[in-house]
């Protein structure tokens, strides 16, 4: 399926209404976190929203940035043009844009792909079956650095050296946490920003985030997802996509359910919830290349996943503002209104995106990333090559 927009030659259409859903998703899910339980309704939606989409929308994303690359690369190669030396420099751009993001609005995603990102180009040519073999050993990957500093200490100290590591590990975290809520409730945005970049310097040396896991084995999975051509042509990979689907339901039952009820601490994380982004990606393409109206119905989300850097960027400036003290101090609301707030939030994202692309043939964000990337000014005019 390969339904481009006028104007927007080799476009995928499936891949922008995706990113549009995810940032759904994400909105959704960063209004659930500012939420609070107080019983009946209210907790149903939070209870929802923690199993049906928190992790998924941020998996989908991961899935889409590995699609990204592998169509930068497809396109890089089908022209003749060398890849590694831009490639890098747009990574070098997204890192300066996730920097931004974590100190001046407290999050973290963007940073965390432009360094795992990077790998990428190592291993982008191994075969299908090595990367797979990759990707599973990545996604045991933090289980299995868990699983050696265990044994390292009980073979050096005993079963207390064990307990003291993770006690000590578990007192920082709090604390370091527990300082950027309290700057996050006061006004003063210095002293938020002070925090911040505290809480970064802690963040960035922690094993969930240099232990190469699910980010980038969701990479490959999107990479693999272009080289087999699977969002231009759903159809022909039917197999493919309901098997995934189904592995995504089972792993999300089991991990939240089954494995508990039964007793099992765990599979070294082979079979986790967040695989219900595999149920999401593949029903939408199964459902996309089966009805081929339903992409033109869906353009205008499309339009907000055109857009994902801009409105990224938009929804957590958006969100800090909201409810951080030197905003407007919200705190905490109700999972019945938090909904609500995300849905009209995100509308006017896509009313917005389509205004914008009617004149513009990119986001602000995205043509800043372009121009920065490039090194030069980059047209960003409707007649501009996309």
């Amino acid at each position: 399926m390969r339904p481009g927009e006028p104007g927007t030659p080799g476009r995928i259409q499936s891949l922008d209404i995706l990113r549009g859903c995810a940032l759904l998703g994400m909105f959704i899910v960063h209004f659930h976190e500012r939420s609070t339980e107080i019983g009946g309704i209210d907790d149903t939606i939070r209870t929802l929203i923690w199993r049906l989409v928190e992790s998924k929308s941020h998996g989908t994303f991961a899935l889409l940035f590995g699609a990204g690359f592998a169509m930068l690369l497809r396109r890089a190669e089908a022209r003749g043009q060398p890849f590694a030396a831009f490639y890098l420099r747009r990574l070098a751009v997204l890192a300066l844009f996730g920097f931004a993001a974590h100190a001046l609005f407290g999050f973290n995603v963007l940073l965390g792909y432009a360094a795992w990102g990077v790998p990428l180009l190592l291993i982008c040519r191994w075969s299908t079956r090595t990367l797979i073999v990759t990707a599973v050993l990545l996604t045991v990957s933090l289980a299995l650095y868990f699983f050696v500093v265990t044994l390292s200490l009980r073979s050096g100290g005993g079963p207390d050296s064990v307990e003291a590591w993770f006690q000590a590990r578990r007192a920082a975290a709090v604390s370091v946490n527990g300082a950027l809520a309290t700057a996050a409730a006061q006004e003063s945005y210095g002293a938020l920003l002070t925090a911040r970049l505290r809480h970064m310097a802690w963040f960035y040396t922690q094993p969930f985030f240099f232990v190469p896991g699910l980010t980038l084995a969701l990479f490959i999975a999107g990479l693999l997802f272009v080289r087999h051509r699977v969002f231009e042509d759903a159809g022909a990979h039917q197999r493919l996509l309901v098997g995934l689907a189904a592995f995504g339901i089972v792993s999300w039952a089991a991990d939240d359910w089954l494995l508990p009820f039964l007793g099992v601490d765990g599979t070294f994380g082979l079979l986790r919830d967040q695989w219900l982004t595999f149920t999401y990606v593949s029903i939408a393409l199964l459902l996309l290349a089966r009805w081929s109206s339903l992409a033109a119905r869906l353009s205008v989300i499309g339009n907000a996943g055109r857009m994902a850097l801009t409105n990224y960027l938009i929804q957590i400036a958006c969100l800090d503002l909201l409810f951080s003290g030197y905003g407007l101090g919200l705190g905490q609301v109700r999972p019945l209104a938090a909904l609500p707030m995300a849905l009209a939030f995100f509308a006017a994202e896509v009313v917005l995106s389509t205004v914008w692309l009617k004149y513009f043939a990119f986001g602000p964000a995205e043509w800043l990333w372009r121009t920065l990337t490039y090194g030069r000014y980059q047209p960003i005019g409707r007649r501009a090559p996309a």
